[in-house]
């Protein structure tokens, strides 16, 4: 069987079981629209009996982590506010890096960015979450952000196309949540399983770690964009760490929670990178966390960049909409043409 298709199929899409045993997650771009569960049933049940949540600030007095619903009212608070109507920033600032075989890593760019996400009640007891996000790549001496970039793999200038997802909706609730399916292209969708992250308490501070696993056909194919494509399978991996006080997280009267942690991604080149089937892939690393002022983190020159061209994109939507979110690679299909082959 070729790689690509044994790529295809559902068993073949891992998601995370760590080391110490407990929750199968996998949460999508900034959030859970990406989940996905593969083995389906072994791996289903290892998620019902988390064997992380340990600590004493974890059990209550108002929040039980090993429940569905304390786990719903947790992540609902560290995405977004309580206080339905009420908006809430995220951000992201770190490094887009190239691995190749053989070869030593690359800095290849800085990457900033920031989110905006409102909450309210939806049907059932679940919380809709709305949400815009825009990444920016910046140059990595000067800070300023790329139009025109010189790759150093390729030596060749390219433009630098920026990430704009608007929508990126999800609902939250007491269990997983269906995954997106990127425009159709995605067909996996897991069972219905409770929704109970991976928590530790560390003294005062408690901690959840997400990873995302997906594998699934690329909207970018070889023989339409062929400088661009990276293959026909989109394979992409995340992975969020998350640190909020216990305190505060077992504080009724806190409806949202501040957090800091890391988001790092591992994907195919960057299809305005013009690498096609080149061996290698991007990583990005990143810190991220949330603000109530964006001026606190983001460079002027990037809030600059956005506000003139993602204006927006500083507040978050206020109706809701069922489309599935999609990712940069279904937005650069859409809204961008192939590049001329040399």
């Amino acid at each position: 069987m070729s790689q690509s298709s044994d790529l295809q199929r559902p068993e073949r899409r891992e998601f995370l079981t760590t080391a110490s045993a407990g929750g199968a997650l996998a949460i999508g771009a900034a959030g859970l629209a990406g989940m996905t569960l593969g083995g389906p049933l072994a791996s289903a049940s290892a998620a019902l009996h988390s064997l992380h949540g340990r600590g004493p600030g974890l059990k209550g007095p108002y929040l039980d982590l090993s429940t569905g619903r304390g786990n719903q009212l947790a992540y609902a608070r560290i995405q977004g506010d309580l206080n339905f109507g009420k908006q809430k920033y995220f951000w992201f600032k770190g490094y887009v890096m190239a691995i190749e075989p053989q070869k030593k890593v690359v800095d290849l760019m800085g990457a900033s960015g920031f989110g905006v996400i409102r909450l309210e009640q939806g049907p059932n007891g679940g919380i809709r979450r709305m949400c815009r996000e825009v990444i920016v790549y910046t140059d990595l001496r000067s800070g300023e952000v790329l139009d025109d970039w010189k790759n150093p793999l390729t030596n060749e200038t390219v433009k630098a196309v920026h990430v704009a997802n608007d929508p990126f909706n999800y609902m939250i609730e007491d269990h997983f949540p269906a995954m997106s399916d990127f425009g159709g292209l995605n067909k996996e969708q897991p069972p219905k399983i409770p929704f109970i992250l991976p928590w530790y308490q560390h003294g005062g501070m408690a901690e959840m770690e997400i990873h995302v696993h997906l594998a699934y056909p690329s909207a970018l194919q070889p023989d339409k964009w062929p400088r661009e494509s990276a293959g026909p399978i989109a394979q992409v991996s995340e992975f969020f760490a998350h640190h909020v006080k216990v305190e505060d997280l077992q504080n009724e009267k806190i409806t949202s929670l501040d957090y800091t942690g890391t988001w790092n991604r591992i994907t195919p080149w960057l299809p305005w990178m013009l690498m096609g089937q080149r061996p290698g892939l991007c990583q990005y690393a990143c810190f991220m966390g949330t603000t109530p002022n964006l001026e606190e983190i983001l460079s002027r020159n990037v809030l600059d960049y956005c506000e003139k061209n993602f204006k927006k994109y500083f507040d978050a939507p206020t109706e809701w909409s069922s489309d599935r979110s999609l990712s940069s690679l279904e937005h650069y299909a859409k809204d961008q043409k192939p590049a001329p082959v040399k």
